[in-house]
């Protein structure tokens, strides 16, 4: 049986795509946590939303290259693919500051906040990367 869900090319690219969304994850969280201790006052929401989202957006960027690269193999045009797995990013983006601004209350403006707003986004960015930024694969 495991054999067979190996042989599954959505479950491998999922795998894959987890691997990478790993490494990004990793690139996030410097980036936040580097930003929160540089700059001052980083409890208040204003400056958490700003510091998660240059984070995020940094891990989204190197997802890209790795994902056309590794995870979807992709010979597409480098650029609309680019434009369309960043947009994707915005979203996953805005699903995550939803849902970090819903939970900030009981977890504060933190990791712990960051991570449950990160956790959010994943399934909407395999989904929409793999039926639209990747659809030609």
């Amino acid at each position: 049986m495991l054999n067979r869900l190996t042989q599954r090319r959505g479950l491998r690219q999922f795998v894959k795509f987890g691997i990478v969304g790993a490494s990004g994850f990793v690139v996030n969280l410097i980036v936040f946590t580097l930003l929160q201790r540089i700059t001052p006052d980083p409890t208040t929401k204003l400056h958490y939303n700003a510091l998660f989202s240059a984070g995020f957006l940094a891990g989204g960027l190197s997802n890209y290259f790795l994902n056309r690269a590794w995870t979807f193999r992709s010979q597409g045009h480098a650029g609309k693919e680019g434009a369309s797995f960043m947009a994707v990013s915005v979203l996953a983006l805005i699903v995550g500051l939803i849902v970090g601004n819903l939970v900030a209350p009981w977890l504060g403006h933190g990791h712990r906040t960051w991570f449950v707003s990160v956790v959010a986004g994943i399934v909407v960015n395999f989904f929409v990367n793999k039926y639209w930024t990747f659809r030609q694969v």
